[in-house]
C-alpha cells in the first residue's frame, strides 16, 4: 500500500510547531513580568475593543470562539480575572438572559502594560522561528497578514 502524499500533515505539523514555540515563549514572558497567561491577556485584549454600538459587546459564546475557548474554560477564565478586580460581569440590558463583561480600569492598566511585553516577545518568538528552514515560510505568511481594523466607536452625545 502506498502513502499518500504527506504534504499536508507536513504543512500541519509545521504550522502546530510555530503555534507551540509562539505560544510558549510569549506565555513566559507575560507571566514573568506581568503574571498574565496568554489567555488572560487574549481575554482582556478582546474585550478592551468593546464599544456601545451595535454588536459591540461580546456574549460568553462569542468571547470563547474569539479566544478559542470552549464556553466553559472561557467562563473559569473570566472568573478568574474578575476575582483579580480585572474584568466585571452585568446582565445585559435589553435581554435579562445575556452576561456581559468589561475590562476594568485595573484590567486596562494592566493590558496596557503587557502589550509592549507581548508585541516583544512575539517578535522575537517569530525571528527565532524563522531561523528554522520548515518554519520560515509560516513566519513570512504570518508577517504578510493585513491587519484588522478596529471597527469606529459611535460619536456619544455630548453632555
Amino acid at each position: 500500500m502506498t502513502r499518500p502524499d504527506p504534504g499536508l500533515a507536513h504543512g500541519w505539523c509545521a504550522l502546530t510547531a510555530l503555534h507551540g514555540r509562539i505560544e510558549a515563549h510569549v506565555e513566559r514572558a507575560l507571566q514573568a513580568e506581568h503574571e498574565l497567561s496568554v489567555r488572560e491577556f487574549s481575554v482582556l485584549d478582546v474585550l478592551s475593543d468593546q464599544h456601545d454600538g451595535d454588536g459591540g459587546h461580546f456574549r460568553m459564546n462569542q468571547l470563547a470562539d474569539a479566544v478559542v475557548l470552549s464556553q466553559s474554560a472561557t467562563t473559569r477564565l473570566v472568573t478568574r480575572l474578575e476575582d483579580r478586580g480585572l474584568l466585571s460581569r452585568y446582565l445585559c440590558p435589553t435581554d435579562r438572559r445575556g452576561i456581559y463583561t468589561n475590562v476594568t480600569p485595573d484590567g486596562l492598566a494592566l493590558l496596557e502594560r503587557a502589550r509592549p511585553t507581548n508585541d516583544r516577545a512575539l517578535a522575537e518568538a517569530l525571528d527565532s522561528a524563522e531561523r528554522r528552514p520548515e518554519l520560515a515560510p509560516l513566519v513570512t505568511a504570518v508577517r504578510r497578514l493585513p491587519r484588522p481594523e478596529k471597527p469606529e466607536e459611535p460619536e456619544r452625545p455630548q453632555g
